[in-house]
Order: structure tokens, then C-alpha cells, then sequence
């Protein structure tokens, strides 16, 4: 798979309507699954298979092996939508999952972006990426080459005063978890600064008023 325009794609909730990715959930990323492990040596027992399924299907997989889990991503390179393929692909990895002992944890999938928000006349993306070492992606993000670290998005502010950087956090959780998320971050200090777009997402302060947004990413409905 080269990530190309001529290559099948589908929406997140027809990825998530097949039985087949049961484990799985789609956030502002991608589609993801995370396994529970007991030790190092389990948790990489499931990269063989997932290697094995990615070739065979043409999938352009991300695997993060920790002694506590596995996750195993399908990044969206470039915002074309995902891979049809990507169904089989969810499946296989799941099969080789149980076979394997590994239990899914949905509760633990997230994707955590930066998005800094500039005034009007500035474009913040090049300083950005060179500082962190990331590429640009599509035109408003920045994404580091190796999908390590989370990824950026620029967006202006009309009317904002220049100079002045405004920039939090966006959390991207199963919807089924958002809630659940936004109760421990209150519960442990914050504070609710918008729940006007609610249950979409909410805006959270810390104490000393750095912003976090908690984002409820519905993989269930149409695109």
C-alpha cells in the first residue's frame, strides 16, 4: 500500500459496522486496538502476526510493544479516509490476539494532539516542525515522520492578539470514554472552561488554567 488516491477507501463507521473489529475503535488518527500483556515477551508475540497480516494486505502498519500491552495502529497518512483492507487486517490481528492470550482493552485507546492556535497573520507550522523535527501533513498539521510524538495542528484565530500564543491539548477518545475521561480530569482539579459543543468534545482547565480539550470521537456514524 503507497497511501496512493486510487486506493479503496471506507469511513470509520463502516470500518467499525463488521464484526470483525469488534476490539477495535477509530479516533482523529486512525483505527487502533490495544491488547493487554503480562510481560514484554507476550506482548511481542503479536508482532509476527500483525507483520504477517500487514503484508498480506497491503496495510501500512504502526505496532507499539510494551511489557503492559501492545497497540497497533492504522495511521491515516494523509487524511484520504481508510484503507478498505483495513477490516481484514483488524480481524486477522484480533484472531492472532486471542490466540495468543492478549486480551483488547478499548478503554485504553486515545490519540493526543497539540493544537496550537496563532493569530491571522501568522504561520507557526514552519517554526514548529522545525523545532520537533516533523513533517507537514495535509494543510493545517504537522506530523513527526515516525508517528511517535503527537501530532500538531494550526489554526487561526480571527481578532486574537498577535504575539500571543494559544495553544492546549485535544484528547481523542472512544466516545464511550469521553465522559468518563472528563470526570477524572475534573475530579482531579480542573475545571470545565466550554461544554457548549458537548458531548462532541469539552474544554478543560487545569488549575493554573492550561487548556485541554476531551474529544468524544464517534466511529459509529457516517463520515
Amino acid at each position: 500500500m503507497d497511501g496512493s488516491a486510487n486506493e479503496a477507501r471506507i469511513t470509520a463507521a463502516e470500518f467499525r459496522s463488521d464484526a470483525g473489529t469488534v476490539a477495535w475503535r477509530v479516533t482523529a488518527t486512525g483505527p487502533q486496538a490495544v491488547f493487554r500483556a503480562e510481560a514484554l515477551a507476550q506482548a511481542a508475540s503479536l508482532v509476527e502476526p500483525v507483520v504477517e497480516a500487514a503484508d498480506r494486505l497491503g496495510i501500512l502498519a504502526d505496532i507499539d510493544v510494551r511489557p503492559e500491552g501492545v497497540v497497533v495502529y492504522v495511521p491515516d497518512r494523509d487524511f484520504g479516509g481508510i484503507p478498505a483492507a483495513a477490516i481484514e487486517f483488524a480481524a486477522a490481528v484480533s484472531t492472532a490476539a486471542a490466540r495468543l492470550g492478549l486480551e483488547p482493552d478499548p478503554a485504553r485507546i486515545q490519540s493526543v494532539g497539540i493544537y496550537v492556535a496563532q493569530h491571522s497573520a501568522t504561520d507557526a507550522r514552519p517554526f514548529f516542525a522545525a523545532a520537533l523535527g516533523y513533517e507537514d501533513l495535509g494543510v493545517g498539521d504537522a506530523v513527526d515522520p515516525l508517528r511517535r510524538g503527537p501530532q500538531l495542528a494550526f489554526n487561526p484565530i480571527s481578532g486574537d492578539v498577535p504575539r500571543r500564543g494559544r495553544t492546549h491539548f485535544d484528547v481523542s477518545v472512544p466516545a464511550d470514554q469521553a465522559r468518563v475521561r472528563v470526570d477524572a480530569a475534573l475530579a482531579a482539579g480542573g475545571r470545565l472552561a466550554d461544554d457548549s459543543h458537548a458531548p462532541a468534545w469539552w474544554s478543560l482547565a487545569s488549575p493554573d488554567n492550561h487548556g485541554v480539550d476531551i474529544a468524544a470521537w464517534s466511529d459509529d456514524v457516517g463520515d
